[in-house]
């Protein structure tokens, strides 16, 4: 069965509304495995926050900032802890047991938001659904088996979103979107050495180089406009020749703290 909600033809990204949480001063104790994740600096976070949400603004996003959680270090990665719908929002639970609990907030937070999200559903044990695991397009959703997402949560989320196809992708990736991000246009942006392209038979793919895999989690903002971290000149030279206009964010203290382009925000869709 086809969703029955419509992508805007001319604005032709999935969303106009996102979530936002600037990092709190407890980021910097945030779960990473990355080297660098000692060296992050809580004040250039902030910062790399702010230009990021005045980016979404600029394409046009309405962005709904919400307040800080000093009492979970990883809150700034809104991706995660639900998939928001203007008819229907999932609420996760964590496969990260340290970051149980974020979910809780949001909801209540999410309750004075109504009047821009639909029905409230919850993911259940035993079931583990994390956002960075959801790949949505106009059509289907991808959805990784990973650490933190398992068969449980991504069969609730099959029972919650029927009108969808969910194809299950089995990743040994943190979450799926470490690796793939739908652009538009049944368009994929891809790392092939992290997720395997025959995933997305009947998509298009622009590759992204091995040594630049981390800009493979971009965000796509329509008219042909893509979010991703500066510094990766590669994948920035692809997408303007398959026709994008990339947008680069400045992502060095968030890369520390194992998140990307999509991890920061929370979008409405409205194909859900």
């Amino acid at each position: 069965m086809q969703p029955i909600f419509q992508v805007n033809a001319r604005m032709d990204r999935l969303f106009d509304v996102a979530f936002v949480r600037p990092p709190s001063d407890s980021y910097v104790k945030c779960v990473s495995s990355n080297p660098a994740r000692n060296r992050i600096d809580i004040g250039l976070a902030k910062k790399q926050h702010s230009d990021y949400a005045s980016i979404l603004k600029e394409s046009g996003v309405k962005v709904i900032e919400l307040s800080t959680l000093n009492d979970f270090p990883d809150s700034v990665f809104m991706q995660d802890p639900a998939l928001v719908g203007s008819r229907t929002a999932l609420i996760g639970r964590f496969g990260e047991a340290r970051r149980r609990g974020e979910e809780k907030a949001l909801l209540t937070e999410l309750r004075n938001h109504r009047d821009k999200i639909g029905m409230i559903k919850p993911i259940r044990a035993p079931g583990t659904l994390e956002g960075g695991d959801i790949l949505l397009t106009e059509r289907e959703i991808f959805v990784g088996e990973s650490r933190r997402t398992n068969k449980n949560g991504i069969r609730q989320l099959t029972e919650h979103l029927d009108s969808f196809k969910v194809t299950t992708v089995r990743t040994e990736l943190l979450h799926l979107l470490c690796g793939c991000t739908y652009l538009n246009g049944r368009t994929m942006l891809l790392a092939p050495d992290l997720v395997n392209s025959e995933t997305f038979l009947g998509y298009d793919c622009v590759f992204v180089p091995k040594e630049e895999a981390y800009a493979s989690d971009a965000l796509y903002l329509g008219e042909e406009r893509v979010l991703i971290p500066s510094g990766y000149p590669k994948t920035k030279m692809k997408l303007k020749q398959a026709g994008y206009s990339p947008i680069e964010a400045e992502m060095s203290e968030f890369w520390k703290g194992d998140g990307g382009v999509t991890c920061l925000c929370s979008p409405v869709y409205t194909i859900l």
